[in-house]
Order: structure tokens, then C-alpha cells, then sequence
């Protein structure tokens, strides 16, 4: 894989709560250098990063629902509109895991569905957190399955903020799940170029990490190892 394919897979994402301006200038600064997908950010910092990714090729990603997904449907459809209005181009939403549980997986789909209704008619990127380290098997691809029924871009395994992350079994259940026309974002614990690579041989054609500048480091350092 060549370097600025790598980049093209990678969110770059800063989702803390707190953090300086510069460092939210540094993020985007750092997404444009090597050319990655976008920066995953939380929704007060849309119009920030919008107005700094003026004119790159550089998404803007907000988290919506985040990161426990336990927000009303108006909420996070509101959310969304607000988002995308401030100039994001791509929508992580969250779903509700304990409505999933308590068998009201219609409100998971009508997230969905109103995400994508929303999003679609203005060409911005639809991706569902499904938190899959709370999820049994069956739940994991009972919400991909709705994620691709309903028109959703991505399924993405977490949002990194739960006791576990990204798996290379969970991707390729998603990958299964979801079927041809939704793809599969890993994030959460995808620190390092090998964990990167496993996620992208496993099926995953978008990686969420606060490590890309890390990862791209090692991807280079490799590439010179090997013209030595």
C-alpha cells in the first residue's frame, strides 16, 4: 500500500473535551500535510474546521449523539441538520445501544434513517457507531443490516471512548453483515501501523485514530527501511 493511499483511509480525529485552539488548528494543519480523509471532530467545532479546511480536500466529521448515543431521535436529527449546515461533510452518529437492548431496535433504524435523510440530498458521508464491545454477535449485524437497508455509507465499529475498540473479528462480521453497498470504518485502539493494516486487511476502508501522524511516521520509516 502506498503512503498517500494509507491517508486517504484515515479520520483524524480529536474528540476530547478539552484542548486549546492551536491545538485544533494543529489537527487540521496536520490532516492537510499527509492528506487524510478528514478530521473527526465534536460538533462546536464545525464551523472552526470549516473555515481552517477551506479549500482542501479535507472532510469534516462530526460526532453526533456522542459518545453514549443516549439522545431523543429529535436531538441527534437536530444534531445532524445543525452539523451539516456549519459545513460538515461526513455524520458519525452514535446509536442508542439500550433501546437496541430493550428491544426497540425501530428507534436505531429511524436514526438511521433520519441521518441519512438529512445527509444524502447534500452529498455528506453517513457513518453509524454501533459501540460493538456492548453487542452480541446478533446485535452487530442486526444494526448493519439496518445501516445498509436504510442507505448509511459506513458501519464503524466504536467510538473509542468504550472499554474496548476496533477488532479484526468485528470487521469482518460488519463487512459480511452490511453487504456490498456499506463499508466499514474501524476505530477505537488503532494505535500503531500494524493494528492499521490489520483493520484494512480485515475489510476496513476507513480508520479512526488520534494516531495518524504516528501511523504515517511508521509507514514511512517502513518505506525507507525497505529502499536501504
Amino acid at each position: 500500500m502506498k503512503m498517500d493511499e494509507l491517508a486517504r483511509m484515515i479520520d483524524h480525529t480529536f474528540l476530547k473535551s478539552f484542548g486549546s485552539a492551536a491545538e485544533m488548528e494543529r489537527i487540521c494543519e496536520e490532516a492537510v500535510h499527509y492528506g487524510f480523509a478528514m478530521v473527526a471532530i465534536n460538533p462546536a467545532e464545525v464551523e472552526t474546521c470549516a473555515r481552517l479546511l477551506a479549500g482542501t480536500r479535507v472532510g469534516v466529521g462530526a460526532a453526533i449523539g456522542f459518545p453514549l448515543g443516549q439522545n431523543t431521535l429529535e436531538t441527534k436529527a437536530f444534531e445532524t441538520r445543525d452539523a451539516v449546515d456549519k459545513g460538515a461533510t461526513e455524520i458519525d452518529t452514535v446509536i442508542n445501544i439500550r433501546a437496541l437492548q430493550g428491544g426497540r431496535a425501530d428507534v436505531v433504524r429511524r436514526e438511521i434513517s433520519n441521518m441519512v435523510a438529512v445527509c444524502k440530498p447534500r452529498g455528506v458521508v453517513t457513518k453509524v457507531i454501533l459501540e460493538t464491545c456492548y453487542l452480541t454477535g446478533d446485535e452487530k449485524i442486526a444494526v448493519c443490516r439496518m445501516a445498509c437497508e436504510e442507505g448509511a455509507d459506513f458501519v464503524k465499529t466504536s467510538t473509542g471512548f468504550g472499554p474496548a475498540g476496533a477488532t479484526v473479528e468485528d470487521v469482518r462480521l460488519m463487512l459480511q453483515a452490511a453487504g456490498p453497498s456499506t463499508r466499514v470504518k474501524a476505530a477505537g485502539g488503532v494505535r500503531d501501523l500494524e493494528t492499521a493494516l490489520a483493520m484494512i486487511e480485515a475489510g476496513a476502508l476507513r480508520i479512526g485514530t488520534s494516531h495518524g501522524v504516528k501511523i504515517m511516521r511508521s509507514m514511512a520509516e517502513a518505506a525507507e527501511g525497505v529502499r536501504s
